[in-house]
């Protein structure tokens, strides 16, 4: 048998140490493969490194709102003529900013210099001990600057952690009702007489019934369903409610949340039932609202800009009215959504930055395309005197949409956030459908017998997310002690 090139490496010790056949039969040294390695290794290297690019030079800025940056587009190209550092936008989807921002914040790896967030950011962003946030604190700067009073209040809560400020405002967002002006005003009812939630049901009511006395299946007075939590939210908001409070702690176990959460479920059960859900956001619910099953839906300033482009069948068609109170003399909005902008605290230009963010947001022009462009309102006090948003708006019948919104923008309610924010919006809803479960196993369901359930229900959701306040080493000095409620 022929022998082998590996026979002979064993019988030369198995080593190597006497090399390898060539090709042409002649025995190679082991040393020159290994030295041909290094030499492979060093010259990658050195291409590698020649081949590296230099970070680009300027800002960068991450947005999640194509809208925002459209937007945004002249006033940095009006900025990158003129001051330095020169700021680059990039569009990333909301996951994959929330995914990047935490990552670098948490890991220390590089982040966008500026960064416009919406709330579930910024809530997790909050975790750990305040003076770690990872946006930088603007609390001095805003009120050296006089901008704390510049800017309407309320913008400032969801940015606040602990009493420091960690973003501009970008809005306001404001909540009317928008409601089927055609069909309300043929039945020649007139909204402006409606002050409260027993008014307004009590003066639509007959528009769920037909000519012939017998109650309608497919007319409904009202949008709003268990499973919008956001809406639930929002109604909370608007009797002094709500899920978090000032010091980033939840606070579902709040009476006034027990009295809203009962009136608003016992609207969608019941033989008095007024709401139906025609889900936001969706085509089906888009074809509910040009059918008229539901006459009426919460509409912030932003979901102007939605219905106009994903409804314009509804030109025309539709109104606005401030929320009705949930008692007299209360108040007539609420506040949806919300984004800021903020810079990070690793930033190598921090003061460039400012200048850039209030360059950004501050600017008049750009106010007057958030609102033409964008349906929303500034939260710049100075600007609302703009006679834009005194233009009457075909879409809303001739209304002067811009001026309604501003007239209830002081009346926006404080609406804190936390790293426990997400949590507890999920816990409010996972109540509201218990309770309507409730309500559909004990009729009638007024809101009266829905009441005491709702607040059980909310104080076993506030004990389970205490649970996890109490872990927080950073929150849980706050936290009130354990008074034994299970789960």
């Amino acid at each position: 048998m022929r022998p082998t090139a590996g026979g002979d490496a064993m019988r030369d010790g198995g080593g190597g140490r006497a090399g390898r056949l060539g090709s042409d039969g002649r025995r190679r040294p082991a040393w020159l493969g290994f030295a041909a390695i290094c030499a492979i290794a060093v010259v990658s290297s050195v291409m590698m490194l020649a081949r590296r690019e230099a970070p680009p030079a300027g800002a960068s800025m991450w947005l999640f709102a194509r809208l925002h940056r459209d937007i945004y587009v002249p006033a940095v190209e009006d900025w990158n003529r003129t001051r330095e550092p020169t700021v680059r936008m990039s569009l990333l989807g909301v996951q994959a900013m929330e995914q990047r921002t935490l990552s670098s914040f948490l890991s220390g790896t590089r982040s966008a210099e500026l960064m416009e967030v919406e709330r579930r950011i910024a809530a997790r962003a909050f975790a750990g001990p305040v003076e770690s946030v990872g946006f930088l604190d603007l609390t001095d700067r805003l009120r050296e600057e006089g901008l704390l009073e510049a800017i309407n209040a309320s913008s400032f809560t969801p940015w606040t952690s602990r009493g420091r400020i960690f973003g501009l405002p970008h809005d306001v967002h404001p909540v009317m009702l928008g409601y089927r002006a055609d069909i309300v005003e043929a039945a020649g009812i007139d909204v402006s007489t409606i002050e409260t939630w027993d008014d307004f049901v009590r003066t639509l009511r007959p528009l769920m019934y037909d000519a012939g006395g017998a109650k309608r299946t497919d007319r409904y007075l009202l949008n709003l369903w268990e499973t919008h939590q956001d809406v639930l939210e929002m109604l909370l908001l608007q009797a002094g409610g709500g899920i978090i409070d000032e010091r980033g702690l939840p606070m579902l176990d709040a009476p006034v949340n027990a009295r809203v959460l009962a009136r608003a479920v016992s609207w969608g059960h019941g033989p008095d039932r007024i709401a139906a859900d025609a889900p936001y956001f969706s085509a089906a619910g888009n074809r509910l609202l040009l059918d008229g099953y539901v006459l009426a839906s919460f509409v912030p300033d932003w979901m102007c800009n939605i219905w106009r482009k994903e409804i314009p069948e509804l030109g025309g068609k539709v109104k606005l009215m401030p929320l009705p109170a949930w008692e007299k003399g209360g108040r007539r909005t609420s506040a949806w959504g919300g984004t800021m902008l903020g810079i990070s605290r690793d930033a190598p230009n921090p003061e460039e930055c400012w200048a850039f963010a209030k360059h950004l947001y501050l600017s008049p022009e750009l106010s007057r395309r958030l609102y033409t462009e964008g349906d929303i309102i500034t939260p710049v006090k100075a600007f609302w005197s703009d006679p834009v948003f005194d233009e009457p708006d075909a879409y809303f019948g001739g209304q002067a949409r811009g001026r309604a919104y501003i007239n209830l923008a002081p009346q926006t309610p404080p609406r804190y956030n936390s790293p426990f924010s997400a949590l507890a919006l999920d816990r409010l809803r996972s109540a509201a459908t218990q309770l309507a479960a409730y309500a559909d196993a004990h009729p009638p369901a007024t809101p009266e017998s829905l009441e005491p359930e709702a607040a059980r229900l909310l104080k076993a959701m506030q004990a389970d997310i205490m649970r996890h306040v109490r872990r927080n080493r950073f929150f849980a000095e706050d936290a009130p002690p354990d008074d034994g409620v299970q789960p």
